[in-house]
């Protein structure tokens, strides 16, 4: 039988391990959050090329071994901030579309709530403009389809489930509403009056759904 004060002094020594790996992990996860929210700023104030890693680094108030123990380089740390800013988004939209369960009210309020998002300058600037050209357009095209694309095809397949189903047309259907959105969210985006842009695409896409739902079957 173990001795009690050899017991003891074992889980005092487990609890300290423990405790102090918890803290090392509580440190790293706080400078990988402080980078990410210096880098989300300076990419959106200056873009991807007018960043520097020493800004991000001295925004963060942290060492540059501490970024590269997170981002092995200045193009990771713009995919991880260019990730979480699409995975925020697609975060606000599906909260939106989800206090509807009418499948057209939710196309409407997916629409504007994507429009909404368009007009902010974090997304415009990291997700829209600078995207594109840091990553490449087949990397950006994949983390896009990644998010918003699965959006788009869960509300198209709610709006033909309720027009009576349509068989093999479902992707088609997607891709089609998929690349209108891309484009009207560029058109609202790169406009002089944003607001102005996007009211115009809401009555112009609102127009074509209900078009279609005047259709008894497709």
């Amino acid at each position: 039988m173990s001795h009690p004060a050899r017991v003891t002094k074992s889980v005092l020594r487990t609890a300290r391990k423990t405790t102090k790996t918890s803290r090392r992990q509580d440190y790293s996860s706080s400078t990988k959050r402080a980078l990410l929210d210096s880098a989300t700023k300076l990419f959106t104030d200056h873009g991807y090329a007018g960043t520097s890693l020493d800004e991000v680094v001295a925004a963060a108030r942290v060492t540059k071994g501490a970024l590269y123990h997170h981002f092995p380089s200045k193009l990771a740390l713009f995919e991880n901030v260019f990730l979480r800013v699409q995975d925020s988004t697609t975060a606000e939209i599906e909260k939106a579309i989800n206090a509807s369960k009418d499948p057209w009210e939710r196309a409407q309020i997916g629409l504007a709530k994507f429009l909404e998002v368009c007009r902010q300058p974090e997304f415009r600037r990291i997700c829209m403009q600078e995207g594109p050209v840091a990553l490449g357009h087949e990397r950006w095209q994949e983390a896009e389809k990644a998010s918003s694309y699965g959006i788009v095809q869960h509300i198209v397949d709610d709006l033909l489930a309720d027009l009576g189903g349509v068989d093999g047309l479902g992707d088609a259907f997607s891709a089609v509403f998929y690349g209108a959105i891309r484009s009207a969210s560029e058109y609202v985006s790169d406009a002089e009056d944003p607001d102005a842009a996007s009211d115009d695409v809401q009555a112009t896409i609102g127009a074509l759904l209900a078009g279609l739902r005047m259709l008894p079957t497709v």
